[in-house]
């Protein structure tokens, strides 16, 4: 273990899982490297990517094990399957280095609370890679709310409509699974591709830790064929916040960018998270601001550098977030969508990439937001079970 973290351009990061997302970690540490502000000490990945040539001369290794063995590293970015996440974070802390950690971080709240007693134990940084946490949209939005003008906080609700085809299911062996060789995974609409939209509306909640939420109660389906959910609802309780819904499918009629509304007894704001875009409406008039975010590991170097600069996106800070993957996790098997609620559509580009539909699913979004409700409360036809509250 280092006896003192290295400054800012001597910073030595490797990056662990260079497929999927991890490429674009890959081209990131890639150009900071080239303006000279990091050194890409290395990667780690068992399928080397030969194709991507931001990792021309790059040292690659098998494992992070092989990596850690060779290389000296300051920053570790895991970017490898849900299930990974825990080991790899762990390794890299105990090794001596600081982590930036993809999102979910964990599967579980116990393994989110063994990641949390590691980093208390090494002294080491793990940033969580929400970026949105980056955003100054959502700092200005929490510093408005804070001011009072949107008066007392009623609500905060997300909707998320996206689509996803048979590919994105077939991706990884991991994808829409729940459960891979008896390790947890959750890689459902709540957990995975909407947990941006979770995270950032609990920060507008106030609920950054897990003390921080009281309970959370899940109504979770699936329209396609496989174990995790891609229509789904929670409700969320805060200590001492006003509640939060989300409600998330993968399953839209046509993609639209989510957007998470906070709603005052003065006053509204709808926030989309995906643009840095903030609209505020007070007395009927709407003021609309664009927004730059900040760089999560960038902000990570400089912290390295200098404790005085907030961490943006700390493992902590997610615990109110692993609070929603634990519901996710204890709740009932995602309920299947009957044929009569869903529509398949085929693409004739791509001959077996079809995908599903959810008939007039946008419109039970927004009225499960609106009334802060879940799908059965407001009567969505295939709500058929009843939620489950943990």
């Amino acid at each position: 273990m280092k006896s003192a973290r290295s400054s800012s351009n001597n910073c030595r990061i490797a990056v662990v899982g260079v497929h999927g997302y991890g490429a674009s970690h890959v081209d990131r540490v890639a150009r900071l490297a080239e303006s000279g502000q990091v050194v890409f000490a290395a990667v780690a990945d068992p399928r080397p990517d030969e194709g991507n040539p931001s990792l021309a001369g790059i040292p690659a290794y098998g494992d992070l094990t092989e990596l850690l063995a060779a290389e000296d590293v300051d920053i570790v970015i895991v970017s490898t399957p849900i299930h990974t996440h825990v080991d790899l974070a762990e390794q890299a802390l105990r090794a001596g280095a600081d982590v930036l950690l993809e999102k979910p971080p964990a599967p579980t709240l116990s393994d989110f609370r063994r990641l949390e007693n590691v980093v208390a134990d090494t002294g080491q940084i793990c940033q969580v890679g929400f970026q949105s946490m980056g955003s100054f949209a959502v700092r200005a939005l929490v510093e408005f709310i804070d001011t009072g003008r949107l008066g007392e906080i009623e609500a905060v609700g997300g909707v998320g409509a996206w689509v996803r085809t048979q590919s994105y299911w077939q991706r990884t062996p991991w994808a829409g699974r729940r459960e891979l060789d008896g390790r947890q995974v959750l890689d459902g609409a709540v957990t995975n591709p909407f947990a941006h939209a979770v995270v950032t509306a609990l920060r507008l909640a106030g609920a950054q830790r897990v003390e921080d939420v009281v309970s959370v109660e899940t109504e979770l389906f699936r329209a396609n064929p496989i174990e995790a959910d891609d229509t789904s609802v929670v409700r969320i309780r805060t200590a001492g916040g006003p509640p939060v819904v989300l409600a998330l499918t993968l399953c839209a009629s046509e993609v639209r960018k989510p957007s998470l509304v906070v709603r005052g007894s003065a006053g509204s704001a709808r926030l989309s998270y995906v643009e840095d875009l903030l609209e505020i409406t007070i007395d009927g008039s709407t003021e609309r601001t664009s927004f730059e975010r900040e760089d999560l590991l960038v902000n990570l170097i400089e912290h390295r550098a200098d404790p005085s600069v907030p961490l943006l996106s700390s493992l902590s800070s997610t615990g109110a977030f692993e609070c929603v993957v634990e519901a996710v996790r204890q709740a009932k098997p995602p309920a299947p969508i009957a044929d009569q609620h869903v529509v398949w559509v085929r693409d004739p580009q791509a001959p077996g990439d079809d995908r599903p539909i959810v008939t007039d699913v946008e419109q039970w979004l927004g009225k499960a937001v609106d009334s802060v409700a879940l799908f059965s409360e407001i009567g969505a036809p295939w709500a058929v079970d009843q939620p489950a509250e943990v």
